[in-house]
């Protein structure tokens, strides 16, 4: 007779705390279990919005396709899903939601469309130079000393001053925009007056600007945009102010945190760094570009995609979604799926048929993406190069991440270097 008793099913384990600063240091081991027990699955936003997060690979791919996913935010129902606030603090009140983040078809095609001319492959490359040069001037302002706080003097300013560049902001008015930037960066997981305070600010300059370059326009993007608007394109005012704030908005802090955690990354897989090193002194570019497209993958900039609200009815990874239901997308979870990737948490710089959504999918791609790549391979392989003995300075359990929803960033990096003079 065997009395031997049935095994009994593992317990699962308990599910993760979400959204405390342990989760913000680290939020990969949280995600691997959404992935494997919870995949689509409810919260409750630090915002108070309830909200689905979507985990897996192949589900975030669907969701950020599915055009029953809308972007407008007027389909969110605060009775429904939690009294908090949705999209960019301010935005609303300083009448700025008509950008691409915002709208859907046949608004958000015509809008990508105008706005488009400016990221193509030729106007890309031809300002490669302009971000060679910020690049190396930011570097010779701190390689003499010997450490720098890589956020605040490289990370920061160099995509701050690039996008006020393409958007035609005077020399004379871009430290108002850094400072304005920084408001966002330094409040992005905090109090919401801040940031809202900024972008009030922001809109106020952006609107006597256009006035100005409808005046003497020039050969850059709020230009372009207000030539688009006289010649039957119907962009108003509004929107080409909207336009302006949303490139400097998701263009600025993308790239700062694509730089900063970049360069954390290969400073805690020095296999990987020196890899990247050997191959840029025999002047080989192209394990840059493959590591740039890993490192997005591995601890990207953008940790969930932007908002996006059920219009109708839809199942995603088994879960019923109701009308009105907000979804975030986790790319920080899909991008280290093992069902996707090969060995997803090891940083593999030659890694091939990379295809990650650090940069999202579908018609909301992210529309600055190779001007995103150009300024983060510029900025690694002149800081690796120039720099060779870069070193995290100080204790890595000191660092601190912000504490957003959408972006995922370090505050600070501190490193050393055997100091440079350039004559």
């Amino acid at each position: 007779m065997n009395d031997t008793a049935p095994a009994c099913p593992a317990a699962r384990p308990p599910a993760p705390t979400l959204f405390d600063w342990e989760f913000a240091a680290d939020p990969y081991p949280a995600y691997a279990w959404l992935r494997e027990h919870a995949p689509v699955h409810r919260t409750t936003l630090p915002s108070g919005v309830d909200a689905w997060l979507v985990t897996r690979y192949a589900d975030a791919r669907q969701a950020l396709a599915d055009q029953r996913l809308s972007k407008n935010p007027g389909h969110h129902s605060e009775r429904a899903h939690g009294k908090g606030k949705v999209g960019i603090p301010g935005e609303r009140s300083a009448n700025l939601m008509t950008h691409l983040l915002n709208i859907d078809p046949p608004d958000h095609t015509r809008l990508r469309r105008l706005v488009s001319q400016a990221f193509t492959p030729r106007r890309v490359a031809e300002f490669a130079p302009r971000v060679q040069e910020l690049t190396d001037r930011l570097i010779d302002d701190f390689a003499g000393r010997g450490e720098a706080d890589l956020i605040h003097e490289f990370a920061f300013p160099l995509p701050i001053y690039a996008i006020c560049d393409l958007l035609g902001v005077p020399a004379e008015d871009q430290e108002d925009f850094r400072d304005w930037a920084g408001m966002m960066i330094r409040h992005g997981g905090g109090p919401r007056g801040g940031v809202g305070r900024a972008v009030k600010k922001m809109r106020g300059y952006l609107a006597d600007l256009i006035h100005r370059k409808r005046d003497a326009p020039g050969d850059d993007l709020i230009s372009g945009l207000i030539r688009a608007s006289d010649h039957g394109e119907h962009l108003s005012e509004n929107e080409a102010a909207a336009m302006a704030f949303i490139l400097l908005f998701a263009g600025f802090e993308t790239t700062v945190n694509l730089i900063g955690n970049g360069v954390h990354t290969l400073l805690r897989t020095p296999d990987q760094r020196e890899r990247l090193q050997a191959a840029l002194a025999a002047g080989d570019t192209g394990l840059l570009a493959t590591g740039v497209e890993e490192l997005l993958r591995y601890d990207g900039p953008v940790e969930m995609a932007t908002w996006r609200f059920a219009t109708r009815p839809l199942t995603l990874g088994g879960q019923d979604i109701a009308p009105g239901d907000p979804v975030l997308v986790v790319l920080a979870a899909a991008d280290r799926d093992p069902a996707k990737f090969d060995r997803p948490d090891t940083v593999d710089l030659a890694r091939r048929d990379n295809q990650h959504l650090g940069y999202g999918h579908g018609i909301h791609y992210c529309l600055g993406a190779p001007l995103a790549r150009l300024e983060a391979q510029t900025a690694l392989g002149t800081l690796l190069t120039r720099l060779p003995d870069l070193s995290a300075a100080g204790d890595p359990a000191d660092l601190r991440w912000r504490g957003g929803l959408i972006m995922r960033g370090l505050r600070t990096l501190p490193v050393r270097f055997t100091p440079v003079t350039f004559t």
